[in-house]
Formats: C-alpha cells, sequence, structure tokens
C-alpha cells in the first residue's frame, strides 16, 4: 500500500479507541497467537526491513550517476550504476511478492485460527444465548472483527514498522545531504497536519453513519428476502412502499459514499499541494545552493526523489496510536466472545451414558430463564439488553415425575404453563436451577452431552431445515447411512411417495428453512430425520400440529410403531395423542397441577376435565 493512502486509512479510522481500557493481559493474549508463526514474522520483519532501506538507496544512486558519471563524463559509472539501479528494482520486485507471500500466510493462518475458535466455541453455547444475541453482531465478530485483529499483524505492522524505518532512513539521508533543505521541508508539515486532522474527524463521522446507513439498507434486504419476508410483503401487497422504503436508505448511502468521496480526494489533493510546495521549495533553495557551490545538481535531484518518500510514512505515524488501538480492540472484542463460558458445558467427570432402553426423572425440578448478564454480551444485543434483570420468575416449580422404559407421557395445559419447558431440560438445553433431571439414575449434568443428545431425539412444531437437499438434511441425523435406509425412515414418516415424485429425489433442494416444502411435508422430513436417528428417548413437541388429518393418522401409526421399547415425552396437540399416553402430566403455572391415564384424569373432574372439554372435546369423532 502506497504511503499516501497508508497515511489517510490511518485518518479514517475511529480515534475514540484511544478512550478504550483494554482487559489487563489483552497484549500477552494476542502475542500467544502469533507464536505459531514466530518464523513467519521474522522473515515479514527482515523484509520490511530491507524494504524500508531500498527507499533510500535509489536516490542515493541517482546522485552517483549524476555528480560522478553525467557531470565528469565517466560512462563506466553511468552504466554501472544504472545497471545496479536496475538489479535493485529487480531485487526490490522481488522482496515485495516474499514480503506479501509471508503477509498472507500470517494473516490467512490468524483468521483462520481465530474464526474457527469462535465458531467452534459459539455453537457450544447454551439455546439462551441465541434468544438473546443479534445474529448480525454474531457474524460480524467472525468477519469484521476477525480481520482487524488480523490486521495487527499484517496492515498495522507492516505500516509501523516499516514507516518507522523509512523515515528514520529518509530523514537520516536528507540530513547528511543538506540540513538546511531538511528542516525546510520539514516546517511545510505542519501545513498539512492541521487540516488532514479536521478532515479525519469529519470523515469518521461519516463514515460511522456510512456503515450504519449501510447495516439498515442489508437489513432490509435481509429480512425482505428471505421466504418469510418476501411471503409477509406479498401477502400485505406493500411492494410499492417497500420500493420507495428501500430508495430512500439507498439514495442516503449514495449522497454520504460521494461526500466520503470529495473528503478523500481533498485530502489527497492536500497531500499533492503540500509535496508540490515542498518540492518547489527544494529546487528554489537547493538550486540557488547548487549555484553558489554548496550542492551538487546529484545531490539537489537526490533530495528532491527522498522528499517525495518523506510526507508518506511521517503522516501514517502522526496517527499511529489510532492505528494500534484499533487493531487491539478487534482483538478485544474477540476475546470477548471467547471468554464467555457456556452455561451449559460438561463437567470435567462427565461419563458417558449408555445407549438402551432409559427412565426419565424430575425430582423437584424448579428453574427460570437465566438473565442477559448470565449468558449473553451487551455488545452482542441491542433493544433485548433493555429488558434484562437480575431477578426472574421460576418458570417451574417443584415438578417431579418419572416416565418409565416404553412408557409416552403427554404433558398437556394452557400455553405458556412450562410444558415446552420441560421437554427441553430432557436434552439439557439448560441447567436446572434446583433439583435435578436423570436418565438412567444419572443426573444429566454429570453425563457427556454427546452421550445424551445422541440418546435423545426431538421434534418441533417448527422443525428446521437447512437450506441444502433432502438427503444432506437426513443425514444430519446419521451420517453414513445409506439410500435404503434413508428411504425407509421416509417410508415410516409417510413421505416416501413425495420424495419419489421428485424430480431430483434425496438430491432436491429444500430452500431456506424447508419452505419448498408445505407445513406437513417439512414435518414429516422431520419425523423421518427422528426415526432415521432411532433415539432411546423422543420428544415430540406438538410434532403433529401442521398435518392434516389424514397425513396424521398415517404418522402417528409410524410413531406408534417407533416409539415401541422407546421413552417418550409428548406434549399435546391431539386428542388420539392423549388416549394412548400412559400418563398424562397437567401441566399449570409451572406445577404438575395433576397426573394420571385419561380414563382417570377425567372421572377426577379436575383441571384436566376442563382442559378437556375447552381443548380436546371438539376433536372427539365416532369410534371406528
Amino acid at each position: 500500500m502506497s504511503g499516501q493512502h497508508m497515511a489517510w486509512r490511518s485518518y479514517r479510522r475511529d480515534d475514540s479507541v484511544l478512550n478504550k481500557k483494554l482487559a489487563p493481559g489483552t497484549f500477552r493474549r494476542i502475542v500467544s497467537y502469533a507464536r505459531p508463526y514466530k518464523v513467519l514474522v521474522i522473515g515479514f520483519l527482515i523484509t520490511l526491513v530491507i524494504d524500508a532501506v531500498l527507499v533510500v538507496a535509489q536516490p542515493l544512486l541517482f546522485r552517483r550517476i549524476i555528480d560522478q558519471g553525467v557531470t565528469p563524463g565517466d560512462a563506466q559509472v553511468v552504466t554501472t550504476t544504472a545497471i545496479l539501479i536496475a538489479l535493485i528494482a529487480f531485487f526490490d520486485a522481488g522482496l515485495t511478492l516474499v514480503g506479501r507471500w509471508y503477509s498472507s500466510r500470517i494473516g490467512e493462518g490468524l483468521i483462520y485460527d481465530l474464526r474457527t475458535q469462535v465458531f467452534d466455541h459459539v455453537q457450544r453455547m447454551p439455546v439462551a444465548f441465541f434468544t438473546r444475541a443479534q445474529t448480525g453482531a454474531l457474524v460480524s465478530r467472525l468477519n469484521n472483527d476477525v480481520i482487524g485483529a488480523q490486521q495487527a499483524f499484517t496492515s498495522t505492522l507492516s505500516g509501523v514498522v516499516g514507516n518507522m524505518i523509512s523515515l528514520v532512513a529518509v530523514v537520516v539521508a536528507m540530513l547528511f545531504l543538506s540540513w538546511q533543505i531538511t528542516v525546510a521541508s520539514l516546517i511545510l508539515l505542519p501545513i498539512f497536519l492541521v487540516p488532514a486532522r479536521w478532515i479525519g474527524r469529519t470523515l469518521q463521522q461519516m463514515t460511522r453513519e456510512q456503515m450504519q446507513l449501510n447495516a439498515d439498507m442489508s437489513t432490509q434486504m435481509t429480512e425482505r428476502f428471505n421466504v418469510a419476508g418476501a411471503l409477509l410483503v406479498k401477502l400485505f401487497g406493500r411492494p410499492d412502499e417497500e420500493a420507495a422504503d428501500f430508495s430512500g436508505k439507498s439514495g442516503r448511502v449514495r449522497d454520504i459514499g460521494v461526500k466520503i468521496a470529495m473528503a478523500n480526494r481533498v485530502f489527497f489533493t492536500a497531500l499533492a499541494l503540500v509535496a508540490s510546495l515542498a518540492t518547489a521549495l527544494v529546487y528554489g533553495v537547493g538550486g540557488n545552493l547548487v549555484i553558489n557551490g554548496v550542492l551538487t545538481i546529484g545531490t539537489l535531484l537526490a533530495l528532491a526523489a527522498l522528499l517525495g518518500r518523506l510526507y508518506g510514512p511521517l503522516t501514517a505515524l502522526s496517527n499511529v496510536r489510532v492505528d494500534v488501538m484499533t487493531a487491539l480492540v478487534s482483538f478485544e472484542r474477540v476475546f470477548e466472545v471467547l471468554d464467555l463460558e457456556p452455561m451449559v458445558q460438561d463437567a470435567p467427570d462427565a461419563r458417558p451414558l449408555t445407549p438402551g432402553p432409559a427412565t426419565v426423572r424430575f425430582d423437584h425440578v424448579r428453574f427460570r430463564y437465566p438473565s442477559a448478564d448470565e449468558v449473553s454480551l451487551a455488545s452482542l444485543e441491542s433493544i433485548a439488553r433493555q429488558d434484562s434483570s437480575p431477578v426472574r420468575d421460576d418458570v417451574l416449580r417443584d415438578v417431579s415425575f418419572t416416565a418409565e422404559p416404553g412408557q409416552m407421557v403427554a404433558l398437556v395445559g394452557p400455553s405458556g404453563a412450562g410444558k415446552t419447558t420441560i421437554t427441553a431440560l430432557v436434552s439439557r438445553l439448560y441447567d436446572v436451577t434446583e433439583g435435578s433431571v436423570s436418565v438412567n439414575g444419572q443426573d444429566v449434568r454429570e453425563v457427556t452431552q454427546e452421550s445424551l443428545h445422541a440418546l435423545v431425539g426431538v421434534v418441533t412444531q417448527d422443525a428446521h431445515m437447512f437450506h441444502d437437499t433432502i438427503r444432506a438434511n437426513l443425514l444430519y441425523a446419521r451420517p453414513g447411512s445409506t439410500d435404503e435406509e434413508l428411504h425407509a425412515a421416509l417410508a415410516d414418516a409417510q413421505v416416501l411417495g413425495l420424495v419419489q415424485a421428485l424430480p431430483d429425489g434425496l438430491d432436491t433442494v429444500v430452500g431456506d428453512r424447508g419452505y419448498r416444502l408445505s407445513g406437513g411435508e417439512k414435518q414429516r422430513m422431520a419425523i423421518a430425520r427422528l426415526l432415521l436417528k432411532a433415539p432411546d428417548v423422543v420428544v415430540l413437541d406438538e410434532a403433529t400440529a401442521h398435518l392434516d388429518s389424514e397425513s396424521e393418522v398415517a404418522v402417528q401409526e409410524a410413531l406408534a410403531h417407533a416409539l415401541q421399547g422407546r421413552t417418550s415425552l409428548v406434549i399435546a396437540h391431539r386428542l388420539s395423542t392423549i388416549r394412548e399416553a400412559d400418563k398424562i402430566l397437567v401441566i399449570v403455572d409451572g406445577r404438575v397441577a395433576e397426573e394420571g391415564r385419561h380414563d382417570e384424569l377425567l372421572a377426577a373432574g379436575g383441571t384436566y376435565a376442563d382442559l378437556y372439554r375447552t381443548q380436546f372435546a371438539t376433536q372427539e369423532t365416532a369410534p371406528a
């Protein structure tokens, strides 16, 4: 990067980072990330030093070719010096490529290390983290901040080290040639730096505004271009208003872009103007010194050439604190995510669960959802942060029950009573506040999450599908499954005929979140995925809610076959589910209000009987 552009990039950076207090040990952690690249960093620094020294070599050789070759008429000096200049040019070009190879190896390696570490860490965070953190903020940590941290070892390192060595070499060479002209040249620098700082502060504000405007525009595109957003716009018939709104946002981006472009041009024009004035000064003062015999013509030309290599590095270094702090803050923002410990993680002595028939037991479980301070970061939230509070009400209160192997336990109750929360605790998506959840007598907090998730299978009401093929979505449950096994699972889920009728069969892409499938089709695909996994404990969170009556009957038959010998917790949505249940838990206000079989609870005439009359009686059909 040229000295002028490097200087301008420095002035564009937000100087508010200078007020940032870095966490203790940040610099030491940064160095630890560079340790695997120690040899490459040393090689990179060597190329910077040599390249910076070569900055002054060419002007000094110009001086030699004029004073010792052209002026006395020595053709041999002219020829040998010209050849040397050409060789240095070739060497410098090669050195530039080598330096670029070093910087790319270091930079891309650091990006890989940081990005994979952050991704691995974030995906291990509990569900509560994702309910609060903004997706865009997380993606920004993986992209913008990681790249900003990488620049600490490439752009910032090369800029600071290279500019410092270049500046020292140029100033020493100029002082050696003529201290008078060197001092005169440096006097002009404040004429440029003062307005440059003012323009830089103005541009910082415009750059922040541009980033916000671009974010607003990108948000609108992201929300409107996914299937759900596009469907909403279509259904409410407001494409003209959407177009007008986007046009306004895009127009503001255009206008701020014009302002930034003009600010850029003003900066470079001012720098070129100062350089021209300095060149005029050198030739004016130096020309008179040549006439008076104080300087030679070669020295004058060398000074003029060195002057062109002076202002870029000097200007960039005048704002070096901002460059360094920007890189350090980017590192700290990455460390901030890495330092957030997952609330749900394996205990040091966690043991794997043994596959097989499973007993699920809730023993006096109390649970409240964690607050923002416990699971998230303020910098990853915006509006969601405002509702955080240190104390929250319990969602579950003293919940106790047992599901034996082969039993189907149905959970019924009003919306918000805590049914889904109970099923989430079985998979250990959250940890209980008090009490325990155990599988085969082992507290789920004392077993490995991998073995627990392998043993428990879940189908939710809104089953998610990746934007990939049907095959890939099914294989996510059990990688390595054969096509015959995939077809068997699809057949059991009553969806094989649909897949076989598709032109691409298993290789059909289901679209964003599976929107190319109907709600019932997507749900049956999710059930097929569950059947392929063949877990020992099955959790169905209203898994048949999107199915029509015919599909429901078929899938219920498939589920009844699949659940044989397996423990199942089912949030009841259909009357058929309740009648088949071995045990029904009536959940009211986070408590188990009643427990028993359908006929027993109905005869008791309590809460269940009221729920049945209001929620399920309309599903009553004549017996077959």
